[in-house]
């Protein structure tokens, strides 16, 4: 517990039985008032429910904030990271970890709104979003004053929680008097489930754990194609059609969940040091980290597009790690946004039982020269003679190299 003096707290509020938890247990443990914050980021849950609950604690009508951010979450944090074709370890695409620097900044800005000296988060002390919130937080309002209940409180079990809720006068819903099954974050970006069900790594994941996307078995016999318009490395338009950010995404969503897109079952290694079994759904994600991949391969020099693919772990490490705010971040994001000016075009795909396919790339800003790679003869800068100087450049030192072995008889 905090050494400090609480009046007024911010709490990052889902309406959900544990943050209900908090809510009161912040009152009753810190007498303060409570403020409580729920982002729509695209989850696709009902948020009313969660503003009727916050009252029906005693939130004061004027302190409970939902704010629609889909569109911001979309601009500002997925597209960015997209154009670093971001992804933790290889294959995670980043959907909760993205998602953890925008409610922290909007959990600062309502403190400072409102007066209040503190924030409070529901995440576990296991966890990376402890992590990503407060890193946020702090980076932002270095003297905020951070409580995070699953590191303080004496509430160690179900029953304990239950009991609590009950003796607080807390609703409980039927379905939740019993440990979930496992447990489930989700954005426009994509789903994540953990936990229970899951923790064993070598048993597969049960049918019934999916949920933005049908099984590969049962999308269509059928291809479904479509494209995808770029302009500065981001997508602009599906078939043609020109969507705000968070729109594209939902569409991209819709597609990638009729064909089976975007599954991943994946043991990752956490911040806090442990390993963790997860499974993710990421369906719109994958198309368009596909499609942005396709239309750099046509726009890109090959330094630059190596030199992305040398920082990209770098990159994904510092956002899955909580370090969106960071100097480095904005620094290497500079150099990302910077090597998208003509990262331009359209891409067409053939989404097909889980797979996504390139079938097509075009862009005004090409440098892809047809007259330089044909195999034909004909009026090209290129001259093959020039090929035999450039070897015997390159293989210099390794002739070197041969020959001394040659002397040592190795």
């Amino acid at each position: 517990m905090t050494d400090k003096r609480v009046n007024k707290v911010v709490l990052a509020y889902s309406g959900g039985l544990d943050t209900s938890i908090i809510l009161k247990w912040l009152q009753t443990t810190y007498n303060c008032e409570v403020v409580t914050f729920t982002a729509d980021l695209g989850q696709g849950e009902e948020l009313g429910p969660a503003r009727d609950k916050a009252l029906l604690l005693g939130i004061k009508p004027e302190n409970v904030y939902i704010e629609d951010l889909r569109e911001e979450f979309v601009r500002d944090y997925v597209f960015p990271m997209f154009r670093a074709n971001a992804a933790y370890e290889g294959v995670y695409l980043l959907g909760t970890s993205i998602a953890r620097p925008l409610i922290g900044q909007k959990l600062i800005e309502i403190a400072e709104k409102v007066g209040a000296d503190a924030i409070s988060h529901g995440a576990t002390g296991k966890g990376n979003d402890q992590v990503r919130f407060e890193l946020t937080a702090y980076a932002l309002k270095p003297d905020i004053v951070v409580i995070a209940p699953w590191r303080e409180w004496d509430l160690r079990s179900r029953e304990q929680l239950l009991a609590f809720a009950e003796q607080h006068q807390i609703p409980i819903a039927k379905d939740k008097r019993g440990e979930a099954p496992f447990s489930v974050d989700a954005n426009l970006l994509h789903a994540s489930s953990e936990g229970k069900v899951l923790e064993d790594p070598a048993q597969e994941v049960p049918d019934y754990v999916y949920s933005r996307t049908i099984s590969p078995e049962d999308a269509p016999d059928k291809p479904t194609v479509i494209s995808i318009d770029f302009e500065k490395g981001d997508a602009t338009a599906i078939d043609g059609v020109k969507l705000s950010p968070a729109t594209l995404l939902a569409k991209l969503n819709e597609l990638g969940r009729a064909n089976g897109i975007g599954r991943l079952d994946l043991v990752e290694n956490r911040f806090v040091g442990m390993k963790s079994r997860g499974m993710y759904e990421t369906p719109g994600g994958t198309i368009l980290a596909v499609a942005h991949r396709a239309i750099e391969s046509i726009t890109l020099d090959r330094g630059a597009a190596h030199l992305k693919d040398q920082i990209m772990p770098q990159y994904a490490e510092l956002i899955y790690n909580g370090f969106w705010f960071s100097p480095e971040r904005e620094m290497l994001q500079a150099l990302i946004d910077k090597s998208q000016e003509f990262v331009a075009g359209t891409v067409r795909l053939k989404l097909y039982k889980g797979g996504v396919h390139v079938i097509g790339r075009s862009s005004p800003y090409s440098l892809y020269d047809q007259d330089l790679v044909t195999f034909e003869e004909g009026a090209v800068a290129y001259d093959h003679r020039d090929a035999a100087g450039f070897i015997k450049l390159n293989a210099l030192r390794l002739r070197t190299l041969g020959q001394r072995k040659k002397k040592l008889g190795l």
